[in-house]
C-alpha cells in the first residue's frame, strides 16, 4: 500500500480523484484491511496544514485526540479524553472519529458546540453541517464553533462487551436575537446520538427555569430516552442554566 501524504488541498484533492482510500490513525481501519486486504493507495492529511489546526474555535481532522487540550471547550476535550486508551488516542484523528467511527464519541460534544464542518472532495472544499458529515462521510478537513457560554459532558461506565456507554453533553450558547441564551443537549443511547435544543431566557416562545427546560426536553426528540440519561441531563442542566452561573 502507498500512503500519500499531501501538503496542500490541490494535492490532497489530486489523491482523491486518483482514487486514494482516507486514511487517519488508522485504529479502525487497521484489522479490516488485514483481512480483507489492503488498499493499493491510501492518502493522510497529517502534513496538510488546514487538517492540523487547534485552536479556542477550530479543529483539524488529522489531530490526533491527544492532543486536544484547554484550548478548546471542556465539552470537546473531555470527550477526546475519554475515547479508548492513551495509545488510542495517540494515533486516532478526530476526522476518524467522526467520519470513520460507528461510535462517533466526539458527536455529541460537536452537535452542542453547534460546529460546522469543512469537508474535502475530489472537485473541492466546501463548508457543511454535522448531519450531512456523519450522513455521507466525506474527508474532513476541519470543524469551527462558536465558543458557548458554558458547557459539560459526561461519559457513564460501560458493560463490558455491552452497547457504548451512555454519554451526555450540553452546552448554553449566546444567541443575541433577544430570546435569551439557547440550551443545546445531545446524547448517545446505543449507537445513536440524539440532540435538541431549547431557548431558555425570557423572551417570547421561551423557558425560564430548570423544571421548564426539563418539560420542554421531553417534547423532542430526546423525549424516549431512559431514566439514566434524563437523571444526567437534570444534572447538566442544573449546573448549565443562568442561574446556577449568577
Amino acid at each position: 500500500m502507498l500512503v500519500r501524504l499531501p501538503t496542500s488541498v490541490s494535492e490532497a484533492r489530486e489523491c482523491l480523484a486518483e482514487g486514494a482510500v482516507p486514511v487517519g490513525g488508522a485504529t479502525l481501519v487497521w484489522a479490516t484491511w488485514q483481512h480483507e486486504g489492503f488498499p493499493e493507495l491510501a492518502v493522510s492529511l497529517r502534513e496538510l496544514p488546514e487538517a492540523n489546526v487547534l485552536g479556542r474555535e477550530t479543529v483539524g481532522g488529522a489531530v490526533v485526540l491527544r492532543r486536544i487540550d484547554g484550548r478548546v471547550p471542556d465539552v470537546l476535550r473531555l470527550a477526546a479524553a475519554s475515547v479508548g486508551t492513551g495509545a488510542v488516542r495517540r494515533t486516532a484523528t478526530v476526522g476518524g472519529n467522526l467520519v470513520g467511527s460507528t461510535l462517533r464519541c466526539l458527536l455529541p460534544a460537536a452537535l452542542v458546540l453547534d460546529a460546522r464542518a469543512t469537508v474535502l472532495e475530489p472537485d473541492g472544499v466546501r463548508e457543511t453541517d454535522l448531519a450531512e458529515l456523519v450522513a455521507k462521510r466525506p474527508v474532513l478537513l476541519s470543524l469551527r464553533w462558536r465558543t458557548p457560554l458554558t458547557c459539560a459532558y459526561r461519559k457513564l461506565p460501560g458493560a463490558v462487551g455491552g452497547p457504548p456507554p451512555l454519554v451526555v453533553a450540553s452546552a448554553l450558547h449566546a444567541e443575541g436575537d433577544g430570546n435569551g441564551p439557547l440550551l443545546r443537549i445531545a446524547v448517545r443511547h446505543g449507537y445513536d446520538v440524539l440532540g435538541a435544543a431549547v431557548s431558555y431566557g425570557t423572551g417570547t416562545g421561551t423557558v425560564t427555569g430548570t423544571d421548564e427546560t426539563l418539560h420542554a426536553l421531553r417534547s423532542t426528540d430526546l423525549a424516549g430516552l431512559p431514566a439514566a440519561a434524563w437523571a444526567v441531563v437534570d444534572s447538566q442542566i442544573a449546573a448549565l442554566t443562568p442561574e446556577a452561573m449568577d
